[in-house]
């Protein structure tokens, strides 16, 4: 049997140093503004993770009226997540994912992406794939006032 699942993040950019993104630190003169780290793509992909499996959403696991999950790490929660969706007996088949953001350029740092979700979800990296896409000034996303970022994943299970 397969499932898809659906996942969306979106966070407000503020004045900073870096931005996470797919557990990635990239120089910016900006941050992502969140309860926890505000890895836009961790969640995004925690939340197809759990839509896949049926098993609701990253405000369900990790309120964030819960002080546990303020400046949590976004790579400990997917960890947690993906512990419980393999503990059902699913499988990644691949995940597809999209970083929406007008800067920093996403392109020098979608290898690195990839490779930090293969190895936290314990999969091949050719089973991940990163894709990045500007606002062309439109928007909220353009204006550079935030990032998002989307994923779809396909899991499998023999049960």
């Amino acid at each position: 049997m397969f499932r898809i699942g659906l996942g969306h993040d979106t966070h407000q950019l503020t004045e900073g140093s870096s931005i996470l993104l797919g557990g990635v630190h990239i120089e910016h003169s900006r941050r992502l503004l969140g309860h926890s780290d505000a890895d836009v793509l961790f969640h995004a992909i925690i939340d197809a993770l759990l839509g896949a499996a049926g098993l609701g959403d990253i405000g369900e696991f990790f309120p964030d009226t819960d002080s546990v999950n303020r400046n949590r790490d976004s790579s400990e929660m997917l960890q947690i997540v993906w512990n419980t969706v393999r503990s059902q007996g699913w499988r990644i088949v691949n995940f597809d994912t999209i970083i929406f953001a007008e800067q920093p350029k996403i392109s020098p740092h979608k290898e690195s992406i990839k490779n930090k979700i293969a190895q936290i979800l314990e999969i091949a990296p050719n089973q991940v794939n990163v894709k990045a896409k500007t606002g062309e000034k439109v928007g909220m996303i353009g204006r550079e006032e935030a990032i998002s970022a989307e994923c779809i994943v396909l899991l499998e299970t023999n049960c």
